[in-house]
């Protein structure tokens, strides 16, 4: 049974070329895809109920997930906490996230070009057109969606706390 549930997890993290192909086998079987991407680094519940709002705007969720020299430019060198693998295998876990697909630049707009979902999604404290890839996927007849976030959670407030505490 653990060396099943550690292949799901491992076949829903995939290669551009791996999840491109895998959006085209959900087009072609009539799946909405929903994107939507960021750092998870501290995995708490503004992301889950944010990602599971997400996934309610379609049939396959698939979550951009910014690589470690990615979120080390955004964020700063003592970031992230957790390393690429276990953000990925952690996001998998959830069942309502369909794949995981990681991403080198600072924004995920290359990648959304290439991968064109169905719907965007990103959380309501950016405007649509802040949204990286929303021109494209428009373009393409997607949408661009925002869902509002839960208040009083954020990876880098959590974080805060822990080093207030340890001081």
């Amino acid at each position: 049974m653990r060396q099943e549930l550690e292949n799901t997890l491992l076949n829903k993290i995939q290669t551009l070329p791996q999840m491109q192909e895998t959006i085209t086998a959900w087009k072609v079987a009539g799946k909405k895809v929903v994107f939507t991407n960021g750092v998870f680094d501290l995995l708490h519940l503004g992301h889950v109920t944010y990602l599971a709002k997400a996934a309610d705007l379609g049939d396959k969720l698939i979550i951009g997930l910014n690589t470690d020299a990615s979120v080390k430019r955004l964020k700063g060198e003592s970031r992230p906490i957790n390393d690429q693998n276990n953000r990925a295998a952690l996001l998998a876990s959830l069942f309502f996230v369909d794949a995981v697909v990681m991403f080198e630049d600072d924004t995920p707009r290359d990648l959304i070009a290439q991968l064109l979902p169905d719907v965007l999604v990103k959380g309501a404290d950016y405007t649509v057109d802040q949204i990286a890839g929303s021109k494209e996927v428009l373009a393409n007849g997607g949408e661009v969606k925002t869902i509002t976030l839960v208040d009083g959670y954020s990876s880098t407030s959590i974080i805060n706390r822990i080093k207030a505490q340890t001081s």
